[in-house]
């Protein structure tokens, strides 16, 4: 009996332990008023070592680039073009994509994402949408991964 209850606590450990290292990253997710009708939208990264989330503006043929998606929203117009990024860019050619070397562009530890939309009147709404990712270390990298975030703008 006891070899049994140590098999299974090693194995609910193990798997503890296995669950926490495939999801490297947090978010956070923050609406912040700039007038009376405008708003950026901030989405927070946290991304644990040894692993890195890429930019939006990552090479072609690479890895999945991050991408932010909003819900369509008749009271809410959201700026054209992707969102700002702020961190640490760093940039290298990658060889794990391909025959040929890649550019690739990724922050590891934190990224800020922010988005300014603009509301149609001075109403109350909701602000939503997907963040897509993936993250690699430098021998792997993880399935892309679909975040949803649902905002009040008030």
């Amino acid at each position: 009996m006891k070899k049994i209850f140590a098999t299974l606590v090693l194995t609910m450990t193990a798997g503890f332990v296995f669950s926490q290292a495939q999801n490297p990253v947090s978010w956070t997710y923050e609406a912040k008023k700039k007038t009376a009708d405008s708003y950026e939208i901030i989405l927070t990264a946290t991304v644990e070592h040894p692993w890195h989330i890429y930019s939006q503006h990552t090479g072609k043929g690479g890895p999945i680039a991050t991408e932010i998606r909003f819900k369509p929203n008749p009271l809410v117009i959201v700026q054209k073009g992707t969102a700002k990024e702020i961190g640490k860019l760093e940039k290298t050619m990658d060889s794990n994509f391909g025959p040929k070397p890649i550019a690739v562009s990724y922050y590891s530890n934190k990224v800020v994402f922010v988005q300014s939309v603009k509301l149609k009147g001075n109403i109350k709404t909701n602000v939503s949408g997907i963040v897509e990712y993936m993250v690699c270390d430098d021998s792997r990298c993880l399935p892309p991964v679909k975040k949803s975030f649902d905002l009040k703008l008030q």
